[in-house]
């Protein structure tokens, strides 16, 4: 049994569905960031870092952190999902170091920044752009982002990705990546997840 810390964000999507697609047994705890419950003692913790996703495996009492970190831990753990590790990891990498960081600035800007900023905006845009186009021309080639199968590199890249509407975004600029996301969509174990994110 794992207890699952998220919030309704790309980052605490993609934990939920990693745990739907290996189908191992948890609970979702809902984190309210608006109150501040990632700065609670308790959570710090777990997530030094005071940020959502954690995840605590609850027979042992041992947590971890960082999304990217935790859905590379449960593929080694289950030796699922994650079939050539070396592969993997390093769109993981990615996903964490550049599509996660520019996305989220992108739609901070756009939507919860107190005035308008068009210098961040035409930057973050202008990065955005360049990462979809990054994914697009892997897409082009491969089937799934790390080779034939479906991984974690797909989870983790797949709600950041799926915000494009809120980024400004027009799908049809990049078509291998909306024919992913589509088939991503399909997946039972991520409508499972997006049911348990609306209960969380």
């Amino acid at each position: 049994m794992y207890t699952a810390y998220v919030a309704d964000t790309p980052n605490g999507r993609k934990l939920i569905i990693a745990l739907e697609e290996l189908g191992l047994d948890y609970q979702v705890r809902h984190v309210d960031l608006g109150a501040g419950e990632q700065f609670a003692p308790a959570f710090l913790k777990i997530s030094p870092n005071n940020k959502i996703p954690a995840l605590v495996d609850d027979h042992t009492g041992q947590g971890m952190f960082e999304s990217c970190a935790i859905l590379a831990h449960l593929g080694r753990a289950t030796d699922r999902l994650i079939p050539d590790e070396d592969v993997v990891l390093q769109w993981l990498f990615l996903q964490a170091a550049s599509v996660g960081p520019m996305l989220g600035q992108l739609w901070w800007f756009r939507h919860a920044a107190p005035e308008r900023n068009a210098m961040a905006l035409d930057r973050y845009t202008r990065e955005t752009q360049r990462l979809y186009g990054v994914i697009e021309r892997r897409l082009a080639v491969s089937a799934w982002i790390a080779g034939d199968a479906y991984t974690m590199a797909d989870i983790a890249f797949y709600p950041w990705l799926a915000t494009y509407d809120e980024l400004g975004i027009a799908p049809h600029d990049y078509p291998h990546v909306d024919a992913w996301l589509r088939r991503i969509d399909e997946r039972p174990a991520v409508a499972r997840a997006r049911i348990k994110m609306r209960q969380a």
